[in-house]
């Protein structure tokens, strides 16, 4: 039983080696599309004198340092751990992350200071060459999306990245809109008030990346995890008699922890008992690092808390 729930812990650790070797290779190949036509954004909103454009390439710039900071928290988060960082650098990807989410926020403040400014006063925009850019730029945020889409659930880094992503094709997506009002109607306050929708879209995509990240990094309970059905699920394996001192945390995105006491039936041998333990939380739950300390049946205290 024992070494059956060994097998499935090192089984996990080298799906999720190769599951990051995909993640760096989407996250490399949607980094050159981003910063390929960041420079045209730049360019385009220059000579358009077009906010929307100089918004969104600004945004594209972030999701270059978005994508490069997730593909290296995604290469360091493969060095093997050490005495002094027992569980390795899983957590530089939640990190990354949570950098990723305030990144996003303070884009968004930037953009409305300066669209206030704007609608005060509306400058002239080209808005035909407005348009021809800003389609470009969504035909680019949409390869991104599609390239990373493939483990965004599973993975809080990689959801940083798309998010960033996802953000800039709404607003390529606004920049489209501004740039038709403009052409058509001659309406030059468009462009400050989609910067406005941009910035909104933003703080709406980071928000929920904020909360995860520091979720992970205080040690929350998973919210896909019920503690309670946790709690009963290894009290009724056989042979115990209580169970204690419950926690669960996550250590990076896919990798949830567990450690426990269990008061164990007096006779009752504990390896049998570890095993099973370790089968259930494994199958159950999809905990894979699992720590228990027993305790004898003689300690009533011990088995009456939680």
């Amino acid at each position: 039983m024992h070494g059956h729930g060994e097998q499935h812990v090192h089984g996990a650790h080298a799906r999720r080696r190769g599951e990051r070797r995909t993640d760096r290779a989407r996250l490399t190949v949607t980094l050159a599309l981003v910063l390929a036509y960041m420079v045209a954004e730049v360019v385009g909103g220059l000579l358009t004198n077009s906010l929307a454009l100089l918004a969104d390439a600004g945004h594209m710039l972030s999701d270059a340092g978005a994508l490069g900071l997730s593909l290296f928290a995604a290469w360091i988060a493969q060095r093997p751990p050490t005495p002094q960082r027992s569980y390795g650098y899983y957590r530089a990807e939640i990190l990354a992350a949570l950098a990723n989410g305030a990144a996003l926020v303070a884009i968004s403040i930037y953009i409305v200071i300066e669209a206030v400014e704007r609608l005060t006063a509306p400058p002239a925009v080209l808005g035909g060459a407005m348009l021809g850019v800003a389609c470009g730029g969504l035909a680019v945020n949409l390869a991104g999306l599609w390239i990373l889409s493939g483990t965004k659930s599973e993975n809080l880094n990689l959801r940083g990245a798309w998010l960033h992503v996802l953000t800039d094709t709404l607003g390529s997506i606004a920049a489209i809109a501004a740039g038709l009002v403009i052409w058509t109607r001659g309406w030059t306050w468009a462009d400050p008030a989609a910067s406005v929708l941009i910035a909104l879209s933003v703080v709406y995509s980071a928000w929920g990346l904020l909360r995860e990240a520091v979720s992970v990094l205080m040690e929350s309970t998973p919210k896909h995890i019920d503690p309670d059905q946790v709690h009963a699920a290894i009290a009724r394996v056989a042979g115990v008699r209580g169970v204690h001192d419950l926690h669960i945390w996550v250590i990076t995105t896919g990798m949830e922890a567990l450690s426990a006491h269990a008061v164990l039936e007096t006779g009752v041998a504990a390896e049998a008992v570890l095993g099973e333990i370790r089968e259930v939380l494994a199958e159950r739950f999809g905990i894979d690092h699992v720590t228990i300390q027993f305790e004898a049946e003689e300690c009533g205290a011990c088995s009456v808390g939680r």
